[in-house]
């Protein structure tokens, strides 16, 4: 029996189906490389009208992380809750703990280190009427958190939960007692009263009424309003009997002029003691900041980038969009891991003869695979994108789950191609006769499986549609996507019902028996393409681990092949060394490999990107190019050992004296993502130079030595 799409359905699906990461999970524990995002609850009283229920969301930062305060201080941003909650249940605020001051060279922020629950109360009001059959209780929560150490990091997670209505739930009593006892005390009023009072370009606080175990202590003062004060400014303080005072310098970039000032004052010497109160402003504030602006020459740059990025048509017609996309999906059939696909496909009209009916409705059948495909694949995009997934164009392949079954199935593939098994000997007779009696629906499966290899490639001409389509309405962003399936399927398409182009292939014959044997060469080549990826994912342990049990597999496949007695003794030997080594190895694969420190990543040419590493390069005066990869696109890999490789090249970037970074996407990494998401992209590889007063130029997919030498010689 030929190769068929219908054994590998399955497995084709399941790729596109495993869990792209904690990410997009509903559940009430969220873990990244920097924190412990879980959602906790405690309802000692049970879950009634009129009582009330706590959440909050507990976050617990690796070492020298943090997140931050309701008032972030110099830099940074809030952490944010938005509840989904049943009728007649209303959340509350978020009751802050005592921050902490973190100091980071001449700025200064306000956070929490450790670990840190932020709670929230749920009123239950009668209006709540809890399911008699469920008798739960669901809170869904998305929540929005900077954390940092000397970068910053953007993350996000939706969090269920479900609290039991019946009885009560105080497993965490303990957790939240302390974070209620980290809150900060509010401040009995006492005769005179706190206040404070605008002097030129200070602000002097008094504030009378504190414990008598604070006198004579230094305190730490946090203002709630932002941008009030200069948290990393030179400031005083002292005793004057009972009442603190402090006189604090107005932040230059001030602009509220507040007539009432809530502040936090704290005992930095016991973590979590601190005391609110509300201090009345008097006194005349200076004239605010003006807001600021962007210059007319850095306007008219960002103007003209959105007008004319020569690869990049952010303000692209529809109609220039939709041919993007189309001549992007011709070129897809040229990528190695495709191409196989589409030859073995154009072989069967060999088999077939001059049935030229046959033919068509295998074309037909293939393309309407393909475009449904990348229809599905298009809006599981963009639907992830409206919940707030930061994703992009290959994200599929950021999973080493994803990666390591698309090996094993080209395993599979190779060595059915090459003769080592027929699939007919595994299946029974009346799925293994499917094809045969339903060879449209085995070319629309095949349809499948080639969009599922070539999706993570961005071919010429296909970056800005893809960028574009992001950003469009749903509906013509799914016109891009068929477009592009359109495009992927025209070579068999136009095989299929042009009879000259199927005239071009020889006779049926023995050479057919050569060729397919040939074709499984290709195939295993993309295994080898793919363990390579996942070795950039989970490290060289995890490829080794994958190909042993590569090895495994196709050793379990070949003793399946034998007969007889001997069979049934190897293949269950084989089939439990199989099983044995997925279970012992299958960890390894999946787990992701410590991320490498910017130098060891990046080169001593390259450096590792970061937002804020273009920014102060810009701003330092030097013109900036990044490379956007990941190990899973194959043209990027082309273009680093060609282009990017050539000593002209590189030797031009030295002379001007350009930093060159390179941002891996290998990995999920929600900033790369958002950096694409600005330049117009969904996907790799990208190249952009940026200069100092000069808007970024984003270069085309297949990149030259020619276009990078003369667009570095108008610098």
């Amino acid at each position: 029996m030929r190769l068929t799409a219908l054994p590998y359905l399955l497995a084709c699906a399941c790729t596109w189906m495993a869990p792209l990461d904690a990410w997009a999970t509903g559940s009430a524990v969220i873990t990244t490389e920097r924190v412990r995002a879980e959602l906790l609850a405690h309802a000692p009283e049970g879950v009634a009208p009129g009582k009330t229920v706590w959440v909050g969301l507990q976050i617990r930062h690796q070492p020298q992380w943090h997140t931050y305060w309701k008032n972030p201080g110099d830099s940074g941003l809030p952490t944010t809750l938005a509840w989904t909650l049943p009728a007649g249940v209303i959340a509350g605020e978020i009751g802050w703990p005592v921050p902490r001051k973190l100091p980071l060279g001449n700025l200064a922020n306000y956070g929490y280190e450790g670990t840190v629950l932020l709670p929230v109360p749920l009123t239950i009001t009668p209006a709540f009427q809890p399911s008699l059959l469920a008798s739960e209780l669901e809170v869904k929560l998305q929540a929005n958190w900077l954390v940092c150490r000397k970068e910053c990091i953007p993350e996000e997670g939706a969090f269920t939960l479900r609290i039991p209505t019946r009885g009560s739930t105080a497993l965490h009593g303990g957790v939240f007692q302390a974070a209620w006892d980290a809150q900060p005390r509010p401040l009995e009023r006492v005769a005179g009263g706190a206040s404070a009072q605008v002097q030129d370009t200070a602000l002097r606080v008094s504030i009378p009424g504190l414990p008598a175990s604070l006198r004579g202590k230094t305190l730490e003062i946090f203002p709630e309003t932002s941008a009030i004060t200069e948290p990393a400014g030179a400031w005083t303080q002292a005793w004057q009997g009972t009442t603190w005072t402090a006189q604090l310098p107005l932040s230059a970039q001030r602009s509220a002029a507040p007539t009432m000032l809530p502040v936090v004052v704290a005992d930095p010497a016991r973590e979590g003691a601190g005391w609110r109160t509300e201090l009345p402003v008097t006194g005349t504030w200076p004239a605010v900041a003006p807001v600021a602006t962007v210059s007319p020459a850095l306007q008219e740059a960002l103007r003209r980038n959105a007008d004319t990025a020569p690869a990049a048509a952010v303000s692209a017609s529809l109609a220039a969009a939709l041919l993007g996309a189309l001549l992007g999906g011709l070129i897809l059939n040229l990528m190695p891991c495709v191409f196989p696909v589409l030859a073995v496909k154009v072989m069967g009209f060999a088999r077939h003869g001059d049935d030229r009916r046959a033919h068509r409705v295998s074309g037909l059948a293939y393309t309407a695979g393909v475009v449904i495909s990348f229809l599905a694949l298009g809006a599981l995009m963009l639907a992830l994108r409206a919940a707030g997934e930061q994703l992009g164009w290959g994200f599929q392949l950021q999973s080493p789950a994803v990666v390591a079954a698309l090996a094993a199935l080209f395993t599979l593939i190779g060595l059915n191609l090459a003769g080592v098994f027929e699939f007919g000997t595994f299946l029974p007779s009346s799925v293994a006769s499917l094809q045969a009696r339903h060879p449209a629906g085995d070319a629309f499966l095949s349809g499948v499986l080639a969009v599922a290899i070539a999706s993570p490639c961005t071919a010429p001409f296909m970056g800005a549609s893809l960028g574009l389509a992001i950003a469009l309405p749903a509906s013509q962003a799914l016109m891009v996507f068929a477009a592009l399936g359109v495009g992927m399927a025209l070579p068999y398409l136009a095989a299929s019902w042009i009879p000259a182009v199927a005239g071009w292939l020889p006779r049926p014959g023995p050479w057919m028996d050569t060729l397919r044997k040939l074709m499984a060469f290709p195939m295993l080549a993309t295994v080898a393409w793919l363990v390579w990826v996942l070795g950039q994912q989970s490290g060289i342990d995890g490829a080794g681990a994958l190909l042993v049990l590569l090895v495994a597999l196709a050793f379990a496949v070949w003793a399946l092949t034998l007969k007889g007695r001997t069979r049934q003794v190897v293949a269950a030997l084989a089939l439990g060394a199989a099983a044995t080594l997925a279970w012992t190895l299958g960890p390894q694969v999946l787990r992701p490999a410590p991320l490498a420190a910017p130098g060891a990543v990046a080169g001593d040419r390259w450096q590792a990107w970061s937002a804020q590493t273009v920014r102060d390069t810009l701003a330092a005066g030097k013109p900036v190019f990044v490379d956007f990869t990941a190990a899973w696109c194959v043209t990027c890999q082309y273009n680093k050992r060609t282009t990017l490789a050539d000593e002209q090249v590189l030797a031009d970037f030295a002379a001007r004296q350009v930093t060159l970074l390179r941002a891996d996407w290998t990995r999920r990494d929600p900033a790369i993502t958002q950096a694409l998401t600005t330049l117009g992209r969904s996907g790799v590889p990208v190249y952009v130079l940026y200069a100092p007063g000069r808007a970024p130029v984003v270069m085309s997919e297949v990149l030259s030595a020619s276009e990078v030498r003369a667009l570095l010689a108008a610098l």
